[in-house]
């Protein structure tokens, strides 16, 4: 099951970029695990009174310093942010594991919660691809997550590695038995429905090469109102919130403000 995961997860230590290369107001952060790991983090402050706090979970390959630009933007829009690295990834320690992504999430969620000058009643979650199957989870055992958006989230471990292995020729012949060893546990469309009453909005480019959009289908199917399907007509993985702010921001901002309406 380990050599099957160590497939599955494609971290690395490299530094894409940082936060000085946007202007932003950081601290450097390091987030104490149960099990006596140490992850590494970027806590970005709002600039001006926190409407709230984003939890960002980010996708599968690198680290956080290749995905914090996702929400670098967040601050300016007066929300707090903390970006994290689940362990093994960048200056995370330990080995990458699906169980142990979600000790992380956990985690990072308790370290916010921790803070003085964080309202624990106005935090949300952002999970990209990998991010928003942890994001589920993590939302589904934790009430103090009070909403959250998913971008390109897949919906089951053994299928979308089965979906990359049937598409590529190499990994058919090399890995064919990857699914099958691959644990059951902690799949998304498992969890999905326990998130409501809070709201999920499930974000997702009809023409994702990464995580196919039949599995966000799948997901909304499977949760509880409220609830949201959003499908961005062309868009491939993480496009939309590269390529196109203009509407990706204020549907995240307006979804992000309704979930910590009181």
């Amino acid at each position: 099951m380990l050599l099957a995961e160590s497939f599955f997860y494609y971290p690395n230590r490299c530094e894409y970029e940082r936060p000085c290369d946007y202007g932003l107001r950081f601290e450097d952060v390091s987030i104490g695990t149960p099990d006596g790991l140490r992850l590494h983090g970027w806590f970005f402050p709002a600039e001006s009174g926190p409407a709230g706090t984003v939890l960002h979970l980010h996708g599968n390959a690198g680290n956080l310093t290749g995905h914090f630009q996702h929400v670098a933007w967040l601050p300016a829009a007066g929300w707090n942010v903390l970006c994290f690295d689940y362990r093994g990834y960048g200056r995370s320690e330990g080995r990458i594991s699906r169980s142990g992504s979600l000790i992380d999430a956990n985690a990072a969620l308790d370290w916010l919660l921790a803070r003085p000058d964080i309202d624990p009643e106005r935090i949300v979650g952002f999970g990209q691809s990998l991010g928003g199957a942890i994001g589920i989870v993590l939302a589904a055992q934790r009430p103090e997550i009070r909403g959250l958006a998913t971008d390109g989230a897949f919906d089951h471990y053994r299928r979308i590695a089965r979906w990359h292995i049937l598409r590529n020729p190499v990994l058919l012949v090399l890995a064919w038995w990857v699914p099958l060893l691959m644990s059951r546990d902690l799949n998304p469309i498992d969890f999905v429905s326990r998130i409501a009453p809070r709201p999920i909005l499930l974000m997702h480019g009809t023409a994702d090469t990464v995580c196919p959009a039949v599995m966000a289908h799948r997901l909304y199917a499977a949760a509880a109102e409220p609830k949201e399907l959003w499908l961005i007509e062309g868009a491939n993985h993480y496009q939309a919130m590269q390529e196109m702010p203009e509407q990706t921001h204020p549907r995240l901002l307006t979804f992000f403000e309704r979930c910590v309406r009181r």
